[in-house]
């Protein structure tokens, strides 16, 4: 095949695995999750299985967290009615205008700010005046950790709150670990908001940036009975080595054994509430791989590799492609999930770019192409949510004078793929399901 024609397949295959991503992206939007699951008629709110008569209520107060706190308000204004809501928005995503009858707060992420705190100052206040007679509807998405915090500790500091979460974040330990200790040093996670809320009814509806078998740990689960214990805790921070990174007011409580246990589900708190997973990373992948499939692409999924290290799961799933292309042409790969990345340099990135140079690396000359973006849109501390490789990426790169090898060690990947431009900048996008890698063999 000439050299044109080959790269122009190239591209071709690169706008394949981007068109796939936004069709997924679209499909899994928070609205459509809302028309769903989510109807109002004549005053009775129905969430999936469970129905709310609005008026029966002294008060229904809205409490809605993470980076789609802005859209899940907004889709739940457009079933209900924003004269029957008020309430209390935490995002890290600036809305274009405001929903009537909320007060909103921009936390911070992946590091909580003062407008964190000031949000889970105003929660709990507004949780505290609740009664038996109150519905309180937690919205609850991925980011909102660090977007709405309060220590447990008054000792910790804002400073030394920023520095245990950038301990936490950079440890390469799996999200629902760095949540187990987050649950233990907060005072609004693991369940303490839905004590805070007692004895008012609760719902919790979720759109979750977290494995499906740990719905307690999306935004380190502030209404869920929390499974975590401090002996957990303390485990975890010796398998990571977290200590020696912590500042002295936590790493003291680590080493006097001197965390808070986190309610249970048999604390009474629970006793009136309900949890609805309304959007995940499943839906996502199924929609990735119906785009796919219209592409004619023969679609395997294995999301087997989350919360590996990037580097494993790179070599995992390109072995996984390796094998699936003897079945013939045109095979699609898609995975869901996170990758993990133990940052050791603090270069401009994130765990999606870093799993994408490093399949570069392995695939180059190769007919494949390999995306992998974050469904909220950013990715790391760059401006992008990901990247696309294929086998043409590396020559390309030495062509214009970038070092790979450097990119990789230096987790500095966004500059590269940006001057390549195969970064996927898209903003923020108000949702999070986590991420997404498309594989594709031709």
């Amino acid at each position: 095949m000439p050299d044109a024609d080959r790269e122009l397949q190239f591209r071709q295959m690169r706008e394949a695995a981007r068109e796939i991503f936004r069709y997924a992206l679209a499909e899994a939007s928070i609205s459509k999750a809302f028309a769903r699951h989510v109807h109002c008629e004549r005053g009775v709110l129905r969430i999936r299985e469970d129905l709310y008569h609005l008026q029966a209520y002294s008060r229904v107060l809205v409490i809605s967290i993470g980076k789609a706190g802005h859209t899940m308000v907004e889709a739940l204004a457009q079933h209900v009615g924003t004269a029957s809501l008020e309430g209390i928005v935490a995002s890290s995503v600036e809305p274009s205008a405001q929903v009537r009858g909320f007060r909103y707060f921009h936390g911070g992420h992946p590091m909580p700010n003062a407008e964190s705190i000031r949000a889970a100052n105003a929660i709990l206040k507004a949780l505290d005046a609740q009664t038996a007679a109150s519905l309180v509807i937690f919205l609850l998405s991925g980011g909102g950790s660090a977007i709405v915090e309060r220590p447990i500790d008054d000792e910790i500091s804002m400073d030394d709150l920023i520095a245990t979460y950038g301990a936490l974040v950079h440890s390469g330990a799996p999200i629902a670990e760095i949540n187990t200790i987050r649950k233990h040093l907060s005072a609004v996670k693991g369940g303490r908001l839905a004590q805070r809320a007692f004895p008012a009814q609760q719902v919790s509806l979720l759109v979750s940036d977290v494995p499906d078998d740990t719905p307690d740990a999306l935004a380190s689960g502030p209404t869920m009975p929390d499974s975590t214990s401090v002996e957990d805790c303390y485990r975890i921070a010796e398998k990571h080595e977290m200590l020696p990174l912590l500042p002295h007011s936590t790493r003291e409580l680590f080493e006097r054994h001197a965390l808070e246990e986190t309610p249970k589900s048999d604390d009474p708190a629970f006793h009136g509430s309900r949890w609805w997973t309304i959007l995940s990373n499943e839906t996502a992948v199924e929609q990735a791989s119906a785009a796919a499939e219209r592409a004619k692409f023969a679609v395997q999924v294995d999301n087997s590799c989350d919360d590996w290290d990037y580097e494993r799961a790179a070599e995992y799933l390109l072995k996984r492609l390796h094998e699936l292309r003897k079945q013939g042409p045109r095979t699609c790969l898609i995975s869901g999930g996170e990758v993990t990345v133990k940052v050791t340099n603090g270069g401009v990135g994130g765990r999606n770019q870093q799993f994408a140079l490093a399949c570069a690396d392995k695939i180059a000359g190769e007919n494949i192409t390999v995306l992998s973006a974050g469904t909220d849109g950013v990715d790391g501390n760059s401006p992008a949510a990901g990247a696309v490789v294929d086998g043409t990426t590396i020559t390309r790169a030495q062509s214009r004078g970038l070092d790979v090898r450097t990119a990789l060690e230096k987790f500095d990947a966004y500059p590269l793929f940006s001057a390549l431009n195969d970064a996927i900048e898209i903003g923020p996008t108000g949702n999070n399901v986590r991420d997404l890698r498309i594989l594709l063999a031709y």
